[in-house]
């Protein structure tokens, strides 16, 4: 039997479901969406959303849920581990439509708050905004440097105004969308926080019931 892309996602987060703590999702082509999917049925099964990391020269997501061992999700993973004792291919997961990774209507809020709480923290990991500063500052003092000692004004000049701009430009246009994120997160009952590192991110209410 040849297994649809969602049965297969279904499969190996399963897998990690059953025989690991921590479960790390990666998928180089997926949409924000199939991640939030995906996060939510791990949800369901006694785990909780963690964080994002982008790895590699493109910036590939991985994206992090650990154990939960709150009497609450525990709770949740048994009761569906009885309501969906068998889940995979041709078999019902908790929140989706059958062989696909489309929400159901009562999971479908659930599931856009988790994959904006991924995003917004993913936009946090692709752009360190005090390197792209100093990156902005530097980089017209160096062009400048290379075109007096080179002589080569033509085309080291532009590089010197437009390096800076488009950097500029980059961190703008991130936080911009960010902070539309932020506002569906603060809409959706989350809470802004700083973690250990510093990092402004977001806590979600205590996670969808049964």
């Amino acid at each position: 039997m040849t297994l649809s892309l969602a049965d297969r996602h279904i499969t190996a987060l399963m897998r990690q479901i059953a025989t690991q703590d921590v479960i790390e999702l990666v998928h180089p082509f997926a949409e924000w969406q199939t991640f939030g999917a995906l996060a939510y049925i791990a949800e369901c099964y006694g785990f909780r959303y963690a964080d994002v990391r982008l790895a590699g020269k493109h910036k590939i997501a991985h994206i992090h849920l650990v154990r939960d061992a709150s009497p609450q999700a525990q709770r949740r993973a048994a009761a569906n581990s009885a309501a969906f004792p068998d889940p995979g291919p041709g078999r019902p997961v908790p929140g989706m439509y059958l062989g696909s990774l489309t929400p159901v209507p009562e999971a479908q809020a659930d599931v856009d708050l988790i994959t904006t709480l991924i995003r917004y923290d993913a936009a946090g990991a692709a752009v360190n905004r005090k390197q792209l500063l100093a990156m902005a500052w530097a980089a017209p003092v160096l062009f400048l440097l290379l075109a007096v000692l080179t002589e080569k004004y033509a085309v080291l000049l532009p590089l010197a105004v437009l390096t800076p701009a488009f950097l500029l430009g980059a961190l703008r246009i991130n936080v911009t969308r960010r902070a539309k994120l932020a506002e569906r997160l603060l809409a959706g009952g989350c809470t802004p926080v700083r973690d250990d590192a510093g990092r402004e991110r977001f806590v979600r209410p205590v996670p969808y019931g049964v």
